[in-house]
C-alpha cells in the first residue's frame, strides 16, 4: 500500500503484486480513490469514521462497478455503525433493488452458531467438549470422534457433499441430518486420517454437532437456535432454512452464480448445521455484540471458540470453534468466517481488541472482498493518516 497526497485528495492504490501483472483487467486489483477533508487527518472520533466510511464506500463502489459485487454491507466499531449500505438488486431478473433489512443465506457462518449451542449445552452441564459421538449415538460407526474434534474440523470424517450421491437416490427430495447420519450409519464412509490426526475442514462434522444438538436439548436445531440465540438477541430477521419463513420474509433474495444465472437448490440444501441460516447485516451486528456479553455462555467459554487448534497446519488460516482465526502484525486477534451456499456469499469479521466487526453479505457469488487485511487497513487508515500527519 502507498500514499501520494495531493492538494485535496489521496489515492490508496492496494494491489497484489503476484497478480499485478494482469494489471487493469485483472479481477484481483483494487483502485481505491478515498477522499478526506483537507487538514492533518486528525479529528473527532465522529471524523474518523467519516473517513473510514468514505474510504469503505470507495472500496465498495470499486467492487460493484467492476467486479460485480451485489450485496449489503455494515461497518461498525464497539456497536457503532461507522458504515451501511446496499449495492445491487435483491432480483437481478426484476431489477428489485436491496434493501438494507434484505434476508440472504450466510452458508458456513453458521457454523459459528452451531458451536455456540454446543457451548450453551455444556455450560448447561448437559455435554462435555470431550465427550465421544457415540455417547449420544452409539450405532455411529466411527469410535473415539469427540464433539471438541467436531467443532475444531480435526475428527477425520469425510465430505458428505462428495460421498452423499453415492448413497441418496433422489435428488429431487431434500437429505434431512438424519438421514446422512443414517447413510454414515449404514455405509460408514472411509475416514480421511484417524480421528485428531491432523486439520481436514468438514462440513459433515457440523452436521454430526446439530444433531447432537437436538439429541441433547430434545428439540430441532432450528427451534433451539430461534428459542435460545435469534429471540433472546432480538435477531428477529434470522432463522434457520423453513421454506414458509422463506416465503414469509419481507425483504427476499435471489441467489445467483457468478455468470448471473439463478442458483437453484438441490438434496444437500436440506441439512443444517454446517449451513442453513438466513440473516441480515443488522441481525449480524446484534450476535456481533452478544459476544462481548455473557448472554449465552460464559467468556471463560467462549474463548475456546478463539484458540486455535488446527497446529498441525502453521499457517494464517487457524481454527478454532466454528471461527477462523489470525493474529495480526501487531498482535491483535481477528476472527472471521466466510460462507457460501447455492447464489449467496458473505464475511463476517471481527477484531476483538478495538470491537470492530465488518459484516457481507452477498446473494450473487463474489469473493472480490474476502481481503480482511485490506478491510481491517481501511478501518485503521484514520489513525495511519494522523501518524502519517505527526511525522511531517
Amino acid at each position: 500500500m502507498f500514499l501520494i497526497d495531493t492538494h485535496k485528495y489521496s489515492y490508496i492504490i492496494i494491489k497484489n503484486n503476484e497478480r499485478y501483472q494482469d494489471a487493469m483487467n485483472s479481477t484481483f486489483f483494487f483502485l481505491i480513490l478515498l477522499w478526506y477533508s483537507a487538514g492533518n487527518g486528525q479529528g473527532s472520533a465522529s471524523q474518523e469514521s467519516s473517513e473510514i466510511a468514505l474510504r469503505m464506500d470507495s472500496l465498495f463502489q470499486v467492487l460493484s462497478a467492476r467486479e460485480g459485487f451485489n450485496g449489503n454491507v455494515l461497518i461498525a466499531k464497539a456497536g457503532k455503525v461507522i458504515y451501511k449500505k446496499t449495492f445491487g438488486y435483491a432480483d437481478l431478473k426484476l431489477k428489485t433493488p436491496l434493501n438494507i433489512k434484505s434476508v440472504f443465506q450466510i452458508g458456513s457462518i453458521t457454523k459459528q452458531f452451531t458451536a455456540m449451542a454446543i457451548m450453551m449445552l455444556h455450560d448447561e452441564g448437559k455435554l462435555n467438549f470431550t465427550d465421544p459421538v457415540q455417547l449420544f449415538f452409539p450405532k455411529f460407526p466411527y469410535n473415539n470422534i469427540t464433539i471438541h474434534q467436531l467443532l475444531s474440523h480435526r475428527s477425520g470424517l469425510p465430505e458428505y457433499m462428495r460421498f452423499a450421491k453415492r448413497y441418496w437416490k433422489n435428488n429431487k427430495k431434500p437429505m434431512r441430518n438424519t438421514d446422512l447420519m443414517n447413510i454414515m450409519i449404514e455405509y460408514r464412509p472411509t475416514l480421511v486420517f484417524a480421528p485428531d490426526e491432523e486439520y481436514y475442514y468438514s462440513n459433515t462434522g457440523y452436521v454430526v454437532l446439530a444433531c447432537i444438538i437436538e439429541h441433547v436439548s430434545g428439540i430441532s436445531y432450528s427451534a433451539f437456535l430461534e428459542k435460545h440465540i435469534f429471540k433472546p438477541l432480538g435477531m428477529k430477521m434470522s432463522f434457520v432454512s423453513n421454506k414458509k419463513k422463506i416465503e414469509d420474509v419481507k425483504y427476499p433474495t435471489v441467489g445467483y452464480k457468478q455468470n448471473k444465472r439463478r442458483a437453484t437448490e438441490d438434496y444437500l440444501s436440506g441439512t443444517v448445521g454446517d449451513k442453513g441460516i438466513y440473516s441480515t447485516v443488522e441481525d449480524m451486528l446484534k450476535w456481533d455484540q452478544c459476544l462481548y456479553t455473557e448472554k449465552l455462555v460464559r467468556q471463560s467459554t467462549l474463548q475456546e471458540a478463539f484458540t486455535p487448534f488446527s497446529y498441525d497446519k502453521q499457517n494464517e488460516k487457524n481454527y478454532g470453534y466454528g471461527w477462523r482465526i489470525e493474529t495480526s502484525n501487531n498482535g491483535d486477534k481477528i476472527v472471521y468466517h466466510a460462507g457460501w451456499w447455492r447464489g449467496y456469499s458473505s464475511l463476517f469479521v471481527r477484531r476483538l481488541a478495538d470491537k470492530s466487526v465488518v459484516i457481507i453479505l452477498c446473494n450473487k457469488v463474489n469473493t472480490s472482498y474476502e481481503d480482511v487485511d485490506l478491510l481491517m487497513s481501511i478501518i485503521d487508515s484514520s489513525k495511519q493518516d494522523s501518524a502519517i500527519s505527526d511525522s511531517d
